[in-house]
């Protein structure tokens, strides 16, 4: 019960001595996020949603970028290892479980924020979820699962699939929004939800319009849709694809675009992968891209950088520290725009 006490005819919510329910709504709006990822618990997931062997990292990176700036880690893991590879298990693998928690936990310890990932571009074992594939009640019980673990962490943001690629996006909003139902349903009525789109969920999936049958996805917790985030990922190789070390655009036009499709649909967006190699070129166009992202918060949350972790610094991508020192790409394209 909302109670309101009045001092001679004053009500102290007139003075702002009592936070309004609006005002307590808007405590849950995310601040401007930058970090990394900590690949790992993710490694062996193919794009067809097959599973091989998971490699998590230790938690020794998180303290280090959190002393360079960063506040958000996301965290990729696969499917199959959370559940013993078994779709429609109603519990965790606890033996896994606990050691991507401990990673979850640690990161939560410094002040961050945590954004879980499940890493199977919308499959198992190369069927489609929801399409022939796991059902909509096995992916919402993974959720479930999940967010009944972390219903009580503020700084949790489930990101719900990472990359879809050539699915039926009507099918698939019917999938997000019956995981949206699971997580709210779990008693988690607070964190953000990131929404993935087709298309690798490249910003340009959105601009077009092909992904707009996502933005009927309704929150339970929430009927201002504020706190159900878009989802996109970026790279500036020669296909987009972030194959290559060499960049060739820094996308700030691709990014122009999307946030004029942003503020038309009243949606924020979380880059939650972006980045480049450790070359002259991905300096460059990688730091511009992120300065234009750190300058557009209306719109743009933050990012997360692809990727540290348990990376050696030999991949092509790898920002993960080489005996505590970090390379070119991260001290001039990416630490400065970080927020701490």
């Amino acid at each position: 019960m909302f109670i309101v006490k009045f001092i001679s005819g004053i009500s102290l919510l007139a003075l702002g001595c009592i936070a309004s329910p609006l005002q307590s709504i808007d405590k849950r709006a995310l601040p401007r996020l930058g970090g990394v990822n900590l690949a790992g618990c993710d490694f062996g997931m193919n794009t067809d949603g097959s599973s091989g062997t998971s490699y998590c990292p230790g938690t020794d990176q998180i303290s280090h970028f959190v002393s360079k700036g960063a506040n958000i880690f996301r965290l990729p893991v696969g499917w199959q290892y959370l559940v013993g590879n078994n779709q429609a298990s109603t519990s965790l693998d606890a033996t896994f479980f606990a050691t991507y928690d401990n990673l979850v936990k640690s990161a939560l310890a410094t002040g961050s924020y945590v954004m879980i990932d499940i890493h199977n571009y919308a499959r198992w074992n190369g069927g489609i979820i929801g399409q022939g594939g796991p059902s909509d009640s096995d992916f919402a019980n993974l959720w479930k699962l999940l967010a009944t673990k972390y219903k009580s962490e503020s700084k949790i943001i489930f990101g719900l699939m990472n990359e879809p690629h050539d699915i039926d996006i009507n099918k698939w909003a019917t999938t997000v929004q019956a995981a949206v139902k699971a997580i709210r349903s779990a008693g988690a009525i607070t964190q953000s939800i990131a929404l993935p789109g087709n298309q690798w969920t490249h910003p340009e999936g959105w601009i077009s319009g092909d992904n707009d049958p996502l933005l009927t996805v309704t929150d339970p917790a929430d009927s201002s849709g504020s706190l159900l985030i878009i989802d996109a990922h970026k790279y500036y190789d020669g296909d987009g694809s972030g194959t290559s070390t060499e960049c060739v655009t820094n996308a700030v036009d691709v990014y122009t675009s999307f946030k004029t499709w942003l503020k038309q649909h009243n949606k924020k967006a979380i880059i939650s992968e972006t980045g480049g190699g450790n070359t002259a070129s991905c300096q460059t166009d990688v730091g511009q891209a992120i300065k234009y992202i750190s300058d557009n918060s209306d719109v743009f949350l933050g990012f997360t950088v692809w990727s540290a972790g348990s990376f050696d610094s030999s991949y092509a991508l790898s920002i993960t520290p080489n005996n505590g020192q970090d390379n070119a790409l991260f001290v001039n394209a990416i630490q400065l725009y970080l927020p701490g």
